[in-house]
């Protein structure tokens, strides 16, 4: 299959449709069957007390389930259910929102504060969709030992990841720091899960704060199958093989 990887730089705002459907008029184009979209895509990250104006009820965004009868798609975005608000991952496919994730490891530390803004998710849990079993995780998720145990275990055919991951440690060699970690957990999901990955990140600057993209795909082997560039907006496909990753869970002896 074709995944296309849309390293967008959004508006803070909640106005961010047009660019959405821009990028996935252009996915399709390419021949992706599946785009991935940032988290907080669609509203921007330093939301602050904005949250409570700028959250989406999950019917104002009927919209991407329309886009989806060409398309799978999976945005990020503040969602509103009743008074509280969550930091969520939604996949629409068929003309439906096919499965939610709300992010569970809120950040609240140094620059990071959405546990002052968003309610934590309660659980992980994989959906199944016309390309296999699907496991979504929203950036600081992955960071924890927990995350990787459940994807672990559950084994499923691709896991998305999807980050606001600020750029941080540069090194003498041009490589970031935060880059480096990044890849090496991915990397470990991977190989443990006998998955595919996709990481999403976003670029472009809010209030000093800089997005450095390097979104990527990784194979069941843990491999860089292929990379986005830093800093710059982009548009980035890829094939995936969904056979690698049943024969790598026999070697690893999943179900």
């Amino acid at each position: 299959m074709t995944v296309a990887l849309a390293q967008i730089s959004p508006k803070l705002s909640p106005e961010n449709f047009e660019l959405h459907h821009a990028e996935i008029k252009r996915a399709i184009l390419a021949g992706a069957e599946l785009i991935v979209f940032p988290e907080l895509s669609m509203n921007g990250y330093m939301l602050m007390d904005s949250v409570f104006e700028d959250a989406f009820f999950l019917d104002a965004l009927d919209r991407f389930a329309q886009w989806s009868h060409e398309i799978d798609i999976v945005i990020g975005a503040a969602t509103k259910e009743v008074h509280r608000i969550y930091n969520s991952a939604l996949y629409f496919s068929q003309g439906k929102l096919l499965a939610t994730h709300h992010k569970k490891h809120l950040p609240n530390y140094g620059m990071f504060q959405e546990a002052r803004f968003f309610f934590k998710g309660e659980d992980f849990s994989h959906f199944d969709t016309g390309f296999g079993r699907v496991m979504m995780v929203v950036c600081e998720d992955l960071w924890h030992g927990e995350t990787i145990e459940v994807i672990s275990r559950e084994k499923p055919d691709m896991v998305i990841v999807i980050a606001n991951s600020p750029s941080r440690d540069f090194s003498r060699n041009g490589m970031l720091g935060i880059q480096k970690q990044w890849t090496r957990i991915l990397s470990t999901t991977a190989i443990l899960s006998g998955t595919h990955l996709l990481f999403v990140n976003r670029v472009g600057f809010e209030d000093g704060m800089g997005f450095w993209g390097g979104s990527m795909v990784l194979d069941p082997s843990g491999k860089v199958v292929k990379e986005a560039s830093l800093f710059e907006r982009e548009l980035m496909t890829s094939e995936i093989d969904l056979k690698q990753a049943t024969i790598r869970k026999y070697q690893l002896r999943g179900e």
